[in-house]
């Protein structure tokens, strides 16, 4: 018989209730707020748009992007309203994570736990494209992120030096070269998602200015060549945007302009 009080080996004390303070309650009532606004805006046609675009997603409201946008314009930069959005687990609140978390604020154990719920391509672009980019931290996630397996999780690197190539106009070239390795690399893998995103990072740092569109097209060129299918489709897939005369005048163009 156990004595009145005492605990049984086997059993496990309740956890503590969760301290709760006025700003977390403030974020909570804002959470709500978030998820009601979006569940009247969504519609069963943005879903079926989702489907057809290959956005896998367990809890949608089928929400615009655009409509989507007008909300995080309203709600600004708030990193605490952002982090208690993610784990709502609704992808439309995951989308303005993107807008609403502070790069500067972002920690590495933020970004890697959210790398890892990705599983669509249009959260894992959305966040390098408007978050992760802006982030003191990018750079040197590129490569670690480069050797994952799991497909969204290696999608982010490329993702993100898409991002990086268009959006850092204070990167030096040596830092794009330096990547053109891991982009190589990782032109033989043959999922779809992490294909394409190889072929962006690429293109991207191709559009950036002359330098880096004569590496790149080196790199394409030789893909092209591989003998490697994967391999041979991004390099055709990036030589085919990187030599279209429009790209070709506009980085004579910019050449020439900086030179003046």
């Amino acid at each position: 018989m156990i004595a009145c009080g005492a605990v049984p080996r086997t059993a496990r004390p309740h956890p503590p209730p969760a301290v709760t303070t006025p700003a977390s309650r403030a974020v909570s009532a804002d959470v709500r707020k978030v998820l009601t606004w979006l569940e009247r805006r969504g519609t069963k046609r943005n879903r079926d748009a989702m489907a057809r675009y290959a956005i896998h997603a367990d809890k949608a409201f089928g929400v615009s992007m655009a409509t989507m946008q007008t909300l995080a314009k309203q709600l600004g930069r708030n990193h605490a309203l952002a982090l208690a959005l993610w784990d709502t687990g609704w992808y439309e609140a995951r989308m303005l994570v993107s807008f609403v978390a502070d790069p500067a604020a972002l920690t590495s154990a933020e970004m890697e736990r959210w790398i890892h719920d990705f599983d669509n391509w249009a959260i894992c672009d959305t966040l390098c494209f408007h978050l992760f980019d802006r982030s003191p931290l990018a750079w040197r996630k590129i490569g670690p992120l480069a050797r994952r397996r799991a497909e969204f999780e290696k999608r982010t690197a490329f993702a993100l030096l898409a991002a990086l190539a268009l959006h850092d106009r204070s990167a030096p070239d040596g830092r794009f070269v330096t990547s053109l390795p891991l982009v190589e690399r990782g032109a033989t893998d043959e999922r779809n998602f992490v294909k394409k995103g190889v072929s962006w990072a690429l293109r991207s740092i191709g559009h950036r200015n002359q330098t880096l569109h004569t590496a790149a097209t080196d790199v394409a060129a030789r893909l092209a060549r591989s003998d490697d299918a994967t391999a041979r489709w991004v390099g055709k897939d990036t030589l085919r945007d990187l030599t279209r005369p429009m790209v070709v005048r506009k980085l004579a163009a910019r050449t020439a302009a900086s030179r003046q």
